[in-house]
């Protein structure tokens, strides 16, 4: 509500382009532009764009937060600073922006939760953001500036958020303990006390600049949430304070907090009992920012001011003082209650100056006209001091100052959202803090008050709190304000006195009256609109303002030229000289919204016209004035069209500021969305009044309708911006605003359910959604037809996103849609007829969101900048919708199938499947092309489909595929394949299983030999059940395919016997693995199919004493690469040491002595040992391997004369080598000589001998 526009001394400015061949007209006698004759020149009006009725300009231009961030140094001339802008002071500490970007990136709304405020007693600034705690001094400069970060527990921020629109959830103190310190100096010793509103959470820092460790009380009585909390160190206690919170229904609850913890000690009840809703509601220091042994405290209730003095060296006992009443039957003494009108005062908040002597309350009081029956607020500050010799009586110190006489109703909410500074510079000027966001200065001068909004752009964030810059002689300087994202800014005392405005007068014939508010909002909750209606601003604001070229006086000064020349060429259509003066004037050297162009395209479309004079509430819309009002605008912007193509800025633009030319256009795009905004209203207000549409809908509803509600709140925020527009009506404002469509679909985003909710009856749900969905697609296609129809007008649209495929219209359209799809769910008791509409709306409704999705997508990709998250969202709504509208339709068909003949269900069936089946088409919606396809056995469209989409991945041919093969109708997939070779080859790149088929179908037989091959050899991941592990005896059958494969292709592979070779060695080494697993105590479940390598099956066999388990190792070895055997001679030594231990040597050689066994017999008895069949098999002549020679050239059997290990080597180790050596290595020679059949046994003798 407190949004005084601030005077402006520079031209609106934007651009647009469309050339007409009729001449300009000479004097216009619409709104949007005031005859000529009844103007003063553009050099000679104090006031620029003031119009006859002399209101001034809400409409200028407002430079971007950007261009008001100084960029000349302080020894350069400031000639060119406007007087009355607020001046930059600094910016919030890196971290803080970081952590911004960072829950920005969280946030789908775009909302990062940033509270904070500034401390006049420390010059300490803070920001919570998330989980953290960010403070900071702001008059420190950036070089030294110091950041101190605080992690907030868990407990403390659990239900912390009371309204996320209003009031902070966060209430903070700093405990000063260096006031002995000068401004400047470092601060070394400072305490946090950081409390929950609505948990009644404590947390206590001791001090911040040290390393002691926080303390927190938790609240467990789910008493009312705070209102105010102030504290105090303790003099004579190190690190500890006093704290004091009162909350709604008379609690004052007395803290002591110390490093060691925080105790509640007591809990009073003050003022009325029970107590009003929201009381007490401010808390202060008497004397800020000293010590004393007993320090005074005042208490604001509903109706008095309290007095109490605590105890701050003894038992901290608190005593109540006095009590003074303010709100009562004497006005002499405060404010007089019960006069005519008057219907209830709120004391909001209330502030004393820096010497405890003069304390201003801040108080709304609702009125209500009995001529007119309108209600109001009237705004107002009622100073009291003490009385002369009385230190407990207090007196008016001057008459109420009356800040808004007559102000728009808001609700309660709203109201303790405010508070109250006093103490800057102009003195006596005080600043007025909304729950909205938004910053007044307020001075009473001359029995009027004036005011002054803090008025920075979009991008500035929420206004977190105001306070009082320190000034050389030591009292206090101008205002302070801390941003949300804009840094910290100072308002000079010479801009509130420049720039102050008078609060208007409210025309109580129209808006505020609470008899139109139950008119037009009957179906809402009794809330008011208008606190309902507030947010938290553009979703897109930039957290960080580094590199951004900045708007200068000369830009004003050209901008102002520019104006001057269009209207010169709007009287005689001439253009001479204009580009040239301009390019001069440097206007080519700023894009987007700061230049000057799309300045003076914004000011054509956004031009409030003179006041609407009806009283007829919402028959207001019906009014040609509207209409007439738009149309004149749009004849504006097409000759401000004509006027840049004439005079050659347009091509200057096209070459030089593609984004600013892009903006001009866009204002044409909403300048005709509206145009059509208000047929589309006309056209369904007429539908009501004839009772075309549902008859159940009450008749207040039929005058308003959702289209209405939706424009109350949109102009209701919009005119909430600025003082200026309070006596405007919200309608009014809306069709004003041209330049701020956006703010109709994040009004749809937040507010959705003032408009529609389940408490309403279901058909007029459905009503309201579908009129609703109707709007948001004539505002696109609108949009969408006046680009292709102006075209060439438009820059290449490389890079550039339209408005309407920005986040804000996406989100809000999205909400939209999901309140329609839940709405699909519950559509049982409605006629078919109603269903069918309710699908035509839906289905064109999903058209248009995906086109918004689309060509953000696109211009994200032109830009190169990251689009991962964006596609992901884009696919996963994308496949929501076309899903559900999907199930719909087979809704639809099967119920009609039953009544209708059979030729005619195919036709039915085909309508409401083709606009289904365009839009799965065009934005790629495979599963919905499939089921369509599927259902209706449509194998020609399937195949008509799959041609029309090649992407390079294969596109709708891979999805089919894939659908295929999951449905595992393989043959289907493979004929269909013949038909799309190369997307079937991409396909069967990741699904080997089939590949071979494709591959022998083509005549590869190599290559499917080594498909064959691979898969046979391959172990299926187990994060992939829905494929099942093919067994040992698949994995033979592979092979010899394999084999089968490679033989049919002999001709064609010059390595042909190599690959047989390796073929048989896996065969081999497959059948060594079943032998094995058949020998193992128990099979395990998960090797039992699992082909495992071979250094596992050796492990296997080494572990478990089994003779014939001990051979096959060396079998495995034997059907291995020589690479393997090389790369595992550790292993094979084992092999070895455990083969030597499966017999008994020294009873075997006890058994050759003491029975005195030939040689002969002896070799008999070495056959039977292990070592002689493990020799055998690796040196024998007879032995099978898949590579030759690599057994005697990693480890030969004797040791004589090699160097590294040997067969003879490992045995030596052995327990039994020294009394049975002889016949061990008498075995492992004999083995290397026999043959397979044993036969052959010469040399025998000799090596034993050896």
């Amino acid at each position: 509500m407190f949004s005084p526009g601030t005077k402006k001394s520079n031209f609106s400015s934007r651009k647009d382009r469309t050339v007409r061949e009729h001449p300009p007209p000479v004097g216009n006698g619409s709104p949007v532009t005031p005859p000529i004759e009844n103007r003063n020149p553009v050099t000679e009006n104090t006031i620029p764009e003031r119009p006859s009725t002399g209101t001034p300009a809400p409409w200028a231009s407002r430079l971007s937060v950007l261009a008001r961030i100084p960029t000349a140094k302080k020894s350069d001339k400031v000639d060119d600073v406007d007087p009355i802008q607020p001046v930059y002071a600094g910016e919030v500490p890196q971290v803080v922006r970081d952590e911004q970007a960072k829950m920005l990136q969280k946030r789908a709304s775009g909302d990062t939760n940033t509270y904070g405020g500034m401390d006049k007693g420390t010059s300490l600034a803070w920001i919570i953001c998330g989980s953290r705690l960010f403070i900071w001094s702001y008059l420190s400069s950036a070089a030294s500036r110091k950041c101190i970060t605080l992690e907030l527990p868990s407990s403390i921020l659990e239900d912390g958020d009371i309204n996320k629109n209003l009031t902070s959830p966060w209430l903070l103190c700093f405990l000063d303990c260096d006031h002995t310190q000068k401004i400047h100096q470092q601060r070394t010793s400072t305490g946090v006390l950081l409390c929950n509103r609505k948990t009644r959470s404590l947390i206590y820092w001791p001090n911040i600049y040290s390393s002691i460790p926080s303390v927190t009380h938790i609240d467990r009585s789910k008493s009312n949430p705070y209102n105010s909390l102030i504290a105090s160190a303790i003099p004579e206690k190190q690190n500890s304070c006093i704290a004091l919170a009162c909350s709604s229904q008379g609690q004052l609850c007395k803290f002591i907090c110390t490093p060691a913890g925080i105790h509640c000690q007591e809990t009073i009840t003050v003022g009325q009992i029970p107590s009003p809703k929201g009381y007490p509601r401010s808390l202060i220091w008497h004397t800020p920012y000293l010590k004393e042994s007993k320090r005074k405290f005042l208490l604001l209730t509903d109706h008095e001011i309290n007095c109490f003095s605590v105890d701050l060296f003894q038992d901290f006992t608190m005593s109540k003082m006095w009590a003074h009443e303010i709100v009562g039957d004497d006005g002499d003494v405060g404010i007089q209650k019960g006069l005519a009108g008057q219907k209830k005062i709120w004391p909001l908040d209330m502030q004393i100056d820096n010497n405890g002597k003069v304390m201003t309350v801040l108080v709304a009081t609702f009125c209500k006209d009995r001529a007119t029956s309108s209600s109001y607020t009237e705004y107002s500050l009622l100073t009291m001091q003490y009385k002369s010799g009385f230190e407990k009586v207090l007196e008016k110190r001057s008459p109420i100052e009356v800040i808004i006489p007559k102000a728009r109703v808001e609700d309660e909410d709203f109201l303790f959202s405010m508070r109250l500074k006093v103490g800057g510079k102009p003195s006596g000027s005080s600043v007025i803090l909304s729950g909205d966001g938004t910053a007044t200065v307020t001075r009473y001068s001359r029995n009027t008050s004036r005011l002054y909004k803090f008025d920075l752009p979009y991008d500035a964030g929420k206004v977190l709190d105001a306070s009082v810059f320190p000034s050389d002689d030591g009292e206090d300087g101008a205002w302070g304000v801390l941003t949300a994202t804009a840094g910290v800014w100072a308002i000079p005392e010479k801009a509130v006195l420049l720039g102050g405005v008078e609060p208007p007068e409210r025309s109580l014939s129209r808006k505020g009256s609470s008899k139109e508010a139950s008119t037009h909002f009957s179906h809402f909750a009794p809330r008011r609109v208008s606190s309902e209606a507030r947010d938290t601003g553009d979703r897109q604001r930039p957290a960080v303002f580094a590199g951004v070229t900045h708007r200068t006086a000369q830009d004003e000064e050209s901008e102002a030229l520019l104006t001057q020349y269009f209207h010169g060429f709007l009287q005689s259509g001439k253009v001479e000289g204009v580009y040239d003066t301009l390019l001069k004037k440097g206007v080519f050297e700023r894009d987007g919204e700061i230049n000057v162009f799309s300045r003076v395209s914004k000011s054509i479309v956004d031009t409030l016209a003179k006041h609407w004079t009806t009283t007829r509430g919402t028959e207001i819309v019906a009014l040609g004035v509207v209409s007439t009002q738009l149309l004149d605008k749009q004849k504006k912007h097409q000759k401000f069209l004509q006027f840049l193509a004439l005079s050659k800025c347009h091509e200057g633009l096209s070459s030089q500021q593609r984004k600013s030319l892009q903006i001009i256009m866009e204002h044409g795009e909403k300048l005709a969305s509206m145009i059509q905004l208000r047929e589309l209203q006309n056209m369904i207000r007429n539908q009501s009044s004839t009772g075309i549409l549902y008859s159940d809908s009450d008749s207040v509803n039929e005058l308003s309708g959702s289209i209405w509600d939706l424009i109350q709140l949109v102009g209701e925020k919009s005119r909430q911006n600025t003082v200026l527009l309070m006596d405007r009506d919200n309608a009014e404002v809306f069709y004003s605003k041209v330049s701020e469509l956006e703010q109709v679909f994040l009004c749809l985003e937040t507010k959705l359910s003032l408009i529609i909710n389940e408490e309403m009856p279901f058909p007029f749900q459905i009503q309201r959604a579908c009129e609703l969905s109707t709007m948001c697609v004539t505002i696109l296609t609108t949009s969408m037809n006046y680009k292709d129809e102006n075209h060439m007008w438009y820059p290449s649209p490389e890079g550039l996103t339209p408005w309407y495929c920005q986040t804000v219209v996406r989100s809000g359209m999205w909400t939209l849609a999901s309140f329609m799809l839940h709405l699909l769910n519950d559509m049982g008791t409605l006629d078919r007829s109603s269903k069918l509409e309710f699908h035509s709306h839906l289905e064109v409704f999903v058209k248009v969101l995906l086109e918004a999705y689309s060509g953000a997508v696109t211009a994200k990709v032109e830009r190169e900048e990251e689009h991962g998250g964006l596609l992901e969202e884009y696919w996963s709504r994308r496949d929501t919708l076309l899903d559900s509208l999907y199930q719909q339709v087979k809704v639809l068909t099967q119920g009609l199938v039953k009544e209708q003949e059979q030729e005619q269900n195919n036709e039915i069936s085909q309508k409401l499947s083709s606009n289904l089946l365009a839009i799965a088409k065009r934005h790629e919606g495979y599963q919905t092309l499939w089921n369509l396809c599927f259902d209706h056995n449509d194998l020609e469209l399937l195949r008509s489909l799959m041609h029309d989409s090649m992407g390079p991945k294969g596109g709708f041919s891979n999805f089919v595929f894939k659908q295929m093969y999951n449905n595992k109708q393989f043959s289907k997939l493979m004929r269909l394949g013949e038909e799309f070779p190369e997307e079937l080859t991409i396909f069967l790149k990741d699904h080997q299983d089939l590949l071979w088929l494709h591959e022998i179908f083509l005549h590869q037989f190599p290559s499917a030999s080594e498909t064959l091959h691979a898969l046979s050899l391959s172990n299926i991941d187990n994060s992939t059940p829905e494929v099942n592990q093919p067994t040992l005896t698949d994995r033979r059958r592979l092979l010899n395919l394999s084999k089968i494969a490679l033989m049919a292709g002999k001709n064609s592979d010059y390595d042909y016997n190599t690959k047989v070779k390796r073929i048989d060695a896996d065969l081999r080494l497959l059948k060594l693995q079943q032998e094995i697993l058949k020998l193992l105590p128990e099979e395990k479940d998960e090797i039992a199919h699992k082909l495992l390598p071979s250094a596992d099956l050796i492990h296997l066999c080494l572990g478990i004493q089994n003779k014939k388990l001990a051979l096959y190792p060396f079998e495995v070895f034997a059907w291995s690469s020589v690479s393997f055997l090389k790369g595992n001679t550790g292993i094979l030594e084992e092999c070895w040491k455990n083969a030597a231990n499966q017999d008994d040597w020294e009873a075997i050689n006890e058994m050759c002595v003491t029975k005195g066994l030939s040689d002969e017999e002896i070799m008999e008895v070495l056959k039977d040992t292990t070592l002689f069949e493990a020799s055998r098999k690796c040196y024998g002549s007879g032995r099978s391997c898949f590579e030759s020679g690599g057994f005697e050239d990693v480890m030969p059997l004797r040791q004589d004369g090699v160097e590294g290990g040997s067969v003879e080597g490992i045995l030596m180790q052995h327990r039994s080598f020294p009394d049975a050596d002889k016949l061990m290595v008498m075995a492992i020679m004999l083995g290397s000589v026999v043959g397979e059949n044993h036969d052959n046994d010469g040399g025998v003798g000799d090596a034993m001998c050896d």
